[in-house]
């Protein structure tokens, strides 16, 4: 799959089918395509002429804009370390100067990750990747693949901007803290290929003498009181042994800390390993940062850092109230606690070695054979008496056995008082080592505002062992919603409780018993992997004053049919038939509702050819299948913002679908507009109505046009990467540019 935002082309960034993308700079034999890379098969193969440094480069040279940060990273592959460097050249394709990327610290026949960003210089027009090696000897072979040249790839919704989640700018973003010293190095790291936010340069924190280390992060971004966050990174350890650790800091609004939340790795090696962090916001916090360091270091010891982010705490599951730490254990068990019983609770250890979520679980161990009882924090239960609450643990069985968990709520009022538990559920737990789902049920009681989550454990063998992760308490809401938005000419689907390890059709079914895929982001919904249990789509292309249901079709990882479920009928209401809709479906913020002057006259055009046959009354007529309708449609826009709307809507000659009132004589329609034609209606200068012919030829519906969304982009995206709406302006032509994050040059 190309790695999306990247300025090359699928050819050039994966050499699949070949090397056409690239080519010799310096010391460098004829490029070959070789075998082999994971983004593709294909490797583009630089061989040196004779000992020393090795250059190939892009053929193409990519606009840039001068002040820009820009971005390149490849994998690469050989018997001696590399780089790889931005080339800045003027409009005339003279070279201005080069930004290289650190050297990699060793070499490796494994695949590993180079990457370097920074600022187009002025007078800089275009760009080339560069890639260099230098071999100890003639005819030595070095292998490329995975490149990519384009804007800085950074974490959707990381509250820090873009220097300081990744080094490849600097460690301007980075202060030492206690006893050590930072610097960016690149060790040689093998990364997923689609792992695009790892870089090629790390943060080290140099211990200075031996005790405790750290760094700091320079920025401080502003938080919500009251909301979850998370901190992390992927931490690599000097040694095993090592006590490495990332924090999640909060400040008030003088910049004192006031609070600090620290997740000490496990670590299983010497590998890069992502640690979590997480804490809700204290009511005076203002402002937040993450540092890192270890404990009780040698001198001289080395901590890295890659891909550092602050965000809101992710959620296990939509709905849940569960924070993020109670029920991913990340860095403890938080709220946990034996109520009764001789259970001992833990992390699991080391990192990765057990856990459903994240890369740890919380540990049960029952010395004897006897019952325990877990309980959790209290968490809020908003919504009043009688409303359905489900709690659900993922529980796997280690060593010993275990005869049973009962999963229950104990009620709560807003003064802390016990209300009593629900009669819960009680699970059996088969003696296989695989992770099961143990969901219970409840009803709040009167005065109920919280609850926690209690498991009853009775183990049958001495020292048994029992896993527990993802914990959940959400409330329970219908598993598919559809509403219509009337203004808005659409309808919103609302699906929760979905399977994540499943694929997704969706299909929208009319009266007649017609079902038709909904579109979603990446085109027609048919068997599209599901990323999250709750998807919220709006469905644009819903017909007018038609009930219609909307039916979801499962299948799992390996493509059979697994189970369904359907909504509840809806309807759009188009009230005025004078009026229609024109829709964009792969922009549908660039929809417009027009007043219809007249429906177009039909004509279907057909191909033909007609032959005189001497001696014959009649033609021989050859025809071609009868084609499409076509026809002028003739509206009014009723004042300037429809004008523009509509233009806006036009510019992009895409494909658009017509919807009128049922009973015009008309069914929706997909259609391509020509020549357009807008014209004053008379009366004076300033009378804003428009009369517009639009010449619609039938399409074919858009099956892989994708509905063009924000990806996850927030608000919050755009406050970590710009300090002032002024430095939006250059960027971005328009607002919706700016939605997109489609930007000039």
């Amino acid at each position: 799959m190309p790695i999306p935002g990247n300025f090359l082309s699928a050819t050039t960034e994966s050499i699949d089918p070949n090397t056409s993308g690239w080519t010799m700079k310096s010391n460098c034999a004829p490029l070959v395509k070789g075998t082999g890379g994971r983004n593709g098969d294909g490797v583009l193969v630089t061989r040196s002429l004779l000992s020393g440094e090795v250059q190939a480069r892009t053929v193409s040279s990519y606009p840039v804009t001068p002040g820009t940060v820009y971005q390149v990273f490849a994998d690469s592959a050989g018997a001696v370390p590399e780089r790889i460097g931005i080339r800045w050249l003027t409009a005339a394709g003279t070279e201005i100067g080069i930004t290289w990327s650190l050297t990699t610290a060793g070499a490796s026949s494994s695949w590993h990750r180079v990457g370097v960003a920074g600022a187009a210089p002025v007078g800089a027009a275009t760009a080339q990747v560069l890639l260099s090696s230098t071999e100890t000897a003639g005819n030595v072979s070095h292998y490329w693949e995975n490149v990519y040249l384009g804007l800085p790839i950074r974490t959707s919704g990381n509250l820090f901007g873009f220097g300081t989640e990744s080094m490849e700018i600097d460690a301007s973003g980075w202060a030492a803290e206690t006893n050590a010293t930072i610097s960016r190095q690149a060790p040689v790291v093998q990364w997923a290929v689609d792992n695009y936010l790892a870089g090629g340069s790390t943060l080290a924190i140099t211990t200075v003498a031996a005790g405790n280390a750290s760094a700091l992060a320079v920025g401080r971004p502003s938080v919500s009181p009251g909301v979850e966050y998370a901190a992390h990174a992927y931490l690599q350890p000097p040694v095993a042994a090592a006590q490495a650790w990332i924090e999640l800091r909060f400040y008030d609004s003088a910049g004192t800390q006031i609070a600090a939340q620290r997740s000490t790795l496990a670590a299983p090696g010497t590998g890069m390993y992502r640690q979590i962090a997480s804490m809700v916001a204290p009511a005076n916090a203002a402002t937040a940062s993450a540092a890192a360091g270890l404990v009780g270091a040698s001198a001289g010891q080395v901590l890295r850092l890659e891909t550092v982010v602050i965000s809101v705490a992710p959620s296990l599951q939509s709905g849940t109230v569960v924070p993020y730490a109670d029920g991913s254990f990340e860095q403890g068990t938080a709220g946990w606690t034996t109520v009764s019983g001789v259970a001992t609770l833990a992390r699991s250890t080391p990192w990765g070695v057990v856990a459903l979520d994240g890369s740890y679980s919380m540990v049960i161990t029952s010395a004897t054979a006897t019952a325990s009882v877990i309980r959790s924090a209290r968490f809020p239960t908003p919504g009043g008496i009688g409303l359905n609450w489900r709690a659900q643990i993922a529980a796997r069985p280690s060593t010993g056995s275990w005869a049973s968990v009962n999963v229950k709520l104990r009620w709560y009022d807003a003064a802390n008082v016990d209300l009593g538990t629900s009669s819960g559920t009680t699970w059996t737990v088969p003696g296989a080592a695989a992770w099961y789902a143990m969901p219970t049920d409840a009803a709040a009681p009167a005065s109920a505002t919280q609850a926690a989550i209690e498991l009853t454990a009775t183990a049958s063998a001495v020292n048994s062992v029992l896993h527990v992760d993802k914990v959940l308490l959400w409330q329970v809401l219908p598993q598919t919603t559809a509403t219509a938005d009337t203004d808005g000419g659409y309808i919103t689907l609302t699906l929760r409780e979905l399977p994540v390890d499943h694929r997704l059709s969706l299909y929208r079914e009319t009266p007649d018993s017609i079902g038709t895929l909904v579109r979603g982001p990446a085109g027609l919904i048919d068997r599209q992997p599901i990323m999250s249990d709750l998807m919220v789509i709006e469905d644009h292309e819903a017909p007018m004053n038609t009930p219609v249901r909307y039916r979801l079709q499962f299948y799992d990882a390996a493509g059979a049919y697994a189970s369904s479920r359907s909504s509840d009928l809806v309807q759009v209401i188009l009230a005025d038939a004078q009026e229609a809709w024109l829709k964009d479906p792969g922009n549908p913020q660039r929809n417009l509702r027009v007043m219809v002057q007249s429906a177009p006259d039909w004509t279907r055009p057909i191909e033909q050819s007609a032959y005189v046959v001497k001696g014959r009354r009649n033609k021989v007529i050859l025809s071609g299948r009868r084609q499409g309708l076509e026809g002028d449609l003739s509206i009014w826009t009723r004042s300037d913002s429809e004008r523009l709307a509509l233009h806006l809507l036009l510019d992009s000659g895409n494909a658009l679908l017509w919807q009128a009132v049922p009973g015009m004589g008309v069914t929706d329609m997909y259609v391509s507009v020509g020549q357009a034609t807008e014209a004053r209606t008379g009366g004076t200068a300033q009378e804003p109505w428009r009369a517009w012919t639009l010449p619609l030829t039938e399409a074919d519906m858009p099956a892989t046009t994708g509905v063009n969304g924000s990806a996850g982009r927030t608000w919050q995206d755009v406050i970590a990467e710009f300090a002032t709406w002024a430095g939006l302006l250059p960027v971005y032509a328009t607002t919706e540019d700016l939605f997109l994050d489609r930007r000039t040059g």
